[in-house]
Order: structure tokens, then sequence, then C-alpha cells
């Protein structure tokens, strides 16, 4: 496999927003991306503030782009806070060093897409991408 699908991607979406639901979070937005930072399929639900479908694909293409999960760009972000900083003007859709954004990938570990989340807690954000990807029968990056 090379791309999450279509299908694939609004399995992701459905799944994260009824693990929000589950939960009592904020209101989401969730983007699914293509390997290559492309956007597949995005929702937002009703109630979100206007920035959430950039804030999720920054989320989603920061984690591509640097190759680990927006979560690890965050703690990298405490260290090198300069780098992290360089990040967001050079990326296609910015970079937020929060977690919510994570790789999934296939069975040899090359990555097949990610999944961006915002609009709760970034912890909360997380947990509703790894539910979706789990759902949809992907599997997030280690």
């Amino acid at each position: 496999m090379t791309n999450i699908t279509l299908a694939q991607a609004n399995a992701i979406i459905a799944a994260a927003f009824a693990k929000g639901a589950e939960l009592g979070f904020k209101p989401l937005a969730i983007a699914v991306l293509d390997p290559g930072g492309h956007l597949i399929a995005f929702a937002r639900a009703d109630g979100t503030s206007t920035l959430r479908p950039q804030i999720a694909m920054a989320k989603a293409g920061g984690a591509l782009g640097m190759g680990m999960s927006s979560r690890k760009i965050g703690e990298m972000a405490l260290e090198r806070p300069t780098f992290a900083a360089s990040l967001g003007p050079i990326a296609p859709h910015g970079v937020v060093p929060a977690a919510g954004g994570v790789i999934v990938v296939d069975a040899a570990g090359r990555p097949i897409g990610a999944v961006g989340v915002t609009g709760d807690t970034s912890d909360n954000d997380e947990i509703c991408a790894l539910a979706g990807i789990a759902a949809a029968g992907l599997t997030a990056q280690g």
C-alpha cells in the first residue's frame, strides 16, 4: 500500500469524531493527508474555530515533513527552539509543535499518510487521531 485511500481517510475521521464524542471533548477538526502532504479528506465539527483546518493540516503535514509525530516535534522544540521556529515558514502547511499529528505507516514502516486533529487539548487530539487510525485498521508510527 502506498497511500491512505479516501475510504480509509473517511473511516479515520468518523472514528476520531466518535472517540471525541465518547470522551466529551470539544468540537474537533480532522485532516488526513497522503504521504506527499496533500489533503485526502477533512471535516470539522460544528462549533470549531476558524483556524482549525490550518492547524489540523499543520499538525499532520509537519509530522510528515519531519518524519515524526507533532508531539515529538514539540519535545524537540523545547531543546531546539530556534530550529523549530524556522520550520513553519518553510513547510507547505506550517508546523504545529503540539500533539495531535500522527504519521500512518504500512507494514514495512513506510509513511502512507498522516492524521492531524485539533480542537481540544493536544493530548486529547492525539487520543482521537490514534483511535481513528486504529479503527480504520491502520498503524500509527511508533
